[in-house]
This record gives structure tokens, sequence and C-alpha cells, in this order.
């Protein structure tokens, strides 16, 4: 595929969907013999993932001293709150099988959003080893996304600033456009498009409408979110429009 033109699965199901996800990370992984970097996401869509990811069958395939977590966004809450989308990560496969160090949460320890974001910026730059991307190093080896139901993706939010910023790695977002309404910090559209892959996850009834849209191509973040290199929707037959049918 080139760049930035979504390339299209269709996944039986939730399960399938999931058990394809993991096989893309895992392809991905074997791709590259030296330091990986993956960048993880919130939500719902990617939980059936991240239980794979730990379980007996899968967590043995994973080279753990070799891979790096990142989180493409993170509500400001603490660590301890159920609402933290790394908690739930690590809660689900990363603690019992990545090192700590191998673990890199968004801050959420400091004074606001912003200053959380420009800690994670510079975390970033120092993994990555500059404050410039070269398009030719990508950043991470795989990305994951998913799809809000106003089309938002990682905590870019349509009609808001964060969405056209250019320069900075990683944005405070003062207010979420969509529950929970807390503060966010997110990594900006360039740094996501960073990587050897993109893969968003869409599963499920309740995202049939935004994935019209999206389909459809309407000016929307979860559009707008690209690989410079290769970017997936993976999606389920629950998920999509009528009239465009998924394998039976």
């Amino acid at each position: 595929m080139a760049a930035g033109q979504p390339e299209l699965i269709v996944a039986l199901d939730a399960e399938a969907l999931a058990q394809a996800a993991a096989e893309r990370v895992m392809a991905r992984i074997s791709a590259n013999p030296s330091r990986i970097a993956i960048c993880l996401t919130g939500g719902s869509s990617p939980k059936k993932l991240y239980q794979l990811l730990g379980s007996d069958e899968w967590r043995g395939r994973i080279p753990w001293d070799r891979v790096h977590w990142f989180i493409g966004d993170e509500r400001f809450v603490p660590e301890s709150d159920p609402l933290n989308n790394m908690a739930v990560a690590r809660a689900t496969f990363l603690d019992r099988n990545a090192a700590a160090g191998h673990v890199h949460p968004i801050p959420t320890t400091a004074e606001n959003p912003d200053a959380s974001a420009a800690a994670y910026a510079r975390e970033l730059q120092a993994f990555y080893g500059s404050d410039q991307l070269d398009p030719a190093r990508p950043l991470f080896d795989m990305v994951l996304m998913g799809a809000g139901p106003d089309g938002h993706t990682a905590s870019l939010f349509p009609g808001y600033p964060e969405i056209e910023e250019t320069r900075r790695w990683v944005v405070g977002v003062p207010k979420a456009n969509v529950a929970p309404f807390v503060p966010r910090v997110s990594l900006t559209l360039p740094v996501l498009a960073s990587c050897r892959e993109m893969l968003f996850e869409i599963a499920g009834h309740d995202k049939q409408p935004i994935l019209t849209r999206l389909l459809n191509g309407e000016n929307l973040p979860a559009v707008r979110a690209c690989s410079n290199r290769e970017t997936v929707w993976l999606v389920d037959r629950a998920a999509l429009p009528e009239g465009i049918r998924g394998p039976r």
C-alpha cells in the first residue's frame, strides 16, 4: 500500500479481529532484529488484543527484552485510576511480562497536562536519539489506534487546535470532546505517523456510524492519522456500514 492510503481488512468478529491484530504485532516484532518500539492505545478496542498478548499462547513468542512499550495518549488521572490507559495495559499484560524499564507511561503526576506532555516528549526524544524525526528512521515499529464516536483518535479531537500541531511531539488537551471529560495528553499526528505500521482496530455495531463517516473520507482525526509507511484499518463485520460485506 502507498503511504497514507489505508488498507481495509475485515475480520469475522471481535475475537477474530484481536487474533489478526496479534498476528500483525508479531509480524512487526519479527521483522526487527534489534530494539523494538510499540505504541499502544487506550479505550475499549485493544482489550482483547492485550489479553491475547498476555496469554500463555502468545507471551512466549514475544522477545520481551527487546520490546519497548509506549502509549499514544493518556487521561490526566493518577496511575491508580481505572481511567488510566497505560494502567489497563499494564494490568492486562505488561506488568507480568515486561521489564519496568521497557514500559513508558505518560507521566500524570506533573503539574498539568502541558507539563506532562513536555516530559513525555523528552522521553520519546531520548529514546529516539534526536528531537527531529527522520523519515528514513521511524520512531515506532507499530502504532495501535482506535476511533471514537466523534472520529477522534488518540486524544486528537475534531475541531480542536491540537490536531493541527506539527512542531511539538506531545500536547496537553485541556478538555475532552467525549466522555470521560477529563484532561488528556496526546502524541501529535507527525509523531504518530513516524511508524512502520499504524493499525486501527474498529469493532462492534456501535462503531458503524463513525466507520461510515471515515470510509466516506470525512475530514476527521481518524482519517488524517496515517503512517508514513503502512496504514491498516482492521474492522469486524459488525462495524461495517450497510452495503459492505466482509468474510462470512
